[in-house]
């Protein structure tokens, strides 16, 4: 998986989409940006993630979210620096139905950023936090991440 991170993004897209983790869980990667700053993913309601609320599962609502920060981000910086998830919150705002979705960004100002602050070999721990929203736009569910990043010697 690692070397699709450093191959073009429309191979990832394809990797990560029939990755079974989600392959199994109706999780799909829509859209990568070209130059790795954004990615789109959906999971949309099936019987086999729903809950016994007929709800979307918890778990799954998570794992939608799991990788993507780290990857973007070691896309960006690239094989010079160490990147991982470090902790990581969600918080269910209401029961979510359909299809949902997360956009996970990072910015050129927040890439430089954390390049400065581990130019001189410091770790750094940025934290994002996005929503994942139904098909109304409703946020069903927020989830922070917090990473470990650090230049590799």
């Amino acid at each position: 998986m690692m070397n699709l991170i450093y191959k073009r993004a429309y191979l990832l897209k394809i990797g990560l989409s029939w990755w079974s983790p989600y392959l199994g869980t109706g999780i799909s990667v829509q859209k990568i940006a070209s130059d790795y700053s954004t990615l789109t993913v959906q999971m949309k309601q099936r019987w086999y993630n729903k809950n016994a609320f007929g709800t979307h599962f918890g778990g799954s609502l998570y794992a939608m979210c799991d990788p993507f920060f780290a990857l973007l981000l070691v896309a960006k910086l690239g094989k010079n620096y160490y990147v991982w998830d470090k902790a990581a919150n969600i918080e269910f705002v209401k029961p979510g139905r359909g299809t949902v979705s997360a956009v996970f960004a990072w910015s050129q100002s927040e890439i430089d950023e954390i390049v400065a602050q581990t130019a001189a070999g410091q770790k750094c721990h940025p934290v994002r936090t996005l929503n994942i929203v139904d098909a109304q736009g409703d946020t069903v569910a927020r989830v922070e991440k917090t990473l470990y990043v650090k230049k590799r010697s």
